[in-house]
């Protein structure tokens, strides 16, 4: 045993328990002691601990980009073509200094896992690939990476990026990732990412849907597909924002199918409340998958961040918990009784999408990567924005977070 955690909060009503890791794991969770504290123990004082945050679905080599081209009509569109017109100067050190600068936002916020897309195409290359592989290693003991081989300008649109996509998978890619809004013919599309699923046994992570139009309906055929494929509960679906748009029985019987084939879906509230919405003619509904209509469904929910400031999201700390209060606020979800339910969404369900549930949670055995917060109140975590005092990856302590308040007499 390596060391204890005291007194930690991990249910709203439950008694206080102690946490023994070692070896990188949860040795022993057992009901907190009345023993005194003995050395090289931490005393957590009844603070809650949550499992480490997981970031499902972020664009570390788009970070930052703002910085040097902002998005000004705040549309999908011009997200597109001023990303792409920058990558054209990007680096292989550029794409690594600015995914290091927002991964220390992720890690320092309690995130210890995250899935991250990678852009792969003739313009780029297979640059964000090498440097996301580098950092995968570099930071393998802070912040533990999947990588998604993304086709951000199409495959089709752009020659030879099928090719790439096949190399970016065999030096190492995690999951195919995908984009059919984007390209050429959508299906094909769908056709080329499914197909490099199977021959690499991979995940599939796709940005799809994303409009305020009822009638983009693409995840039909990816719940069909998926179905086919028997790729049930490894396929992910960010964005979604055209089924919000739907009214409540067409959204319902699309919300059954997607839980019937185990497909995740990726609302990215900080993305497509800016991106969508923009017509001349504003939607009468919030641009944003309906949550709370897919977690009645039995479908799996995980919320993001997606991007840290560029075109398509200007804002952006790397902080799940403040992206949960976004949520809470827009899907009307800040009540008692249903703001509890968002913590899951960047915790155990996005485990389910990154498929690590079997080493993750604080249970004895799991990998010991868990965030400690500074309040008492397990219930009220999401209103209350609680520091996180430790962030812990492996047992041992990589982030310590101090706030502090002095009043003038």
């Amino acid at each position: 045993m390596e060391a204890v955690f005291r007194n930690a909060r991990l249910t709203a009503g439950g008694p206080l328990a102690d946490l023994a890791v070692g070896g990188g794991k949860f040795m022993g969770v057992t009901t907190a002691s009345a023993a005194p504290l003995r050395a090289g123990e931490v005393d957590l004082e009844g603070r809650v601990a949550l499992p480490g945050f997981i970031e499902s679905h972020i664009h570390l080599d788009k970070a930052f980009l703002e910085e040097r081209r902002s998005n000004l009509s705040g549309t999908l569109p011009d997200a597109i073509a001023i990303t792409l017109e920058l990558k054209r100067a990007v680096t292989k050190e550029d794409i690594r200094g600015r995914s290091e600068r927002a991964l220390g936002l992720l890690l320092r916020h309690g995130t210890t896992r995250a899935r991250v897309q990678v852009e792969v195409d003739p313009i780029v290359r297979l640059r964000g690939m090498e440097a996301a592989l580098e950092l995968k290693e570099a930071w393998r003991g802070r912040v533990g990476l999947q990588l998604v081989v993304f086709p951000q300008e199409g495959i089709e649109r752009q020659p030879g990026t099928g090719d790439l996509m096949r190399e970016a998978m065999r030096m190492g890619g995690d999951a195919v990732g995908g984009v059919p809004y984007n390209d050429l013919d959508p299906e094909r599309h769908l056709d080329i990412v499914f197909r490099l699923a199977t021959e690499f046994g991979k995940d599939i992570d796709l940005h799809l849907d994303f409009s305020d139009d009822p009638g983009d309906r693409r995840i039909e055929s990816v719940v069909r597909r998926t179905r086919a494929a028997g790729l049930q509960g490894r396929v992910a679906v960010g964005h979604l924002t055209s089924l919000g748009a739907m009214d409540e029985g067409t959204a319902a019987r699309i919300a059954d199918l997607i839980a019937g084939a185990g497909v995740h879906v990726l609302p990215l509230p900080a993305t497509d409340l800016f991106l969508c919405g923009r017509g001349p003619v504003p939607p009468r509904h919030r641009s944003l998958t309906p949550v709370k209509a897919l977690l009645r469904a039995g479908v799996n929910v995980s919320i993001a961040s997606n991007n840290i400031r560029n075109a398509f999201t200007p804002s952006g700390r790397g902080d799940l918990l403040e992206i949960g209060l976004l949520l809470a606020c827009v899907a009307h979800m800040s009540g008692a009784s249903e703001r509890v339910l968002i913590p899951p969404m960047f915790t155990e369900n996005a485990a389910r999408v990154l498929g690590v549930e079997d080493r993750y949670g604080i249970a004895p055995g799991k990998d010991a990567d868990f965030v400690v917060l500074d309040t008492l109140s397990y219930n009220d975590i999401v209103i209350d924005q609680p520091e996180k005092r430790w962030v812990v990856k492996g047992g041992r302590v990589v982030v310590e977070n101090l706030r502090e308040t002095r009043w003038a007499e």
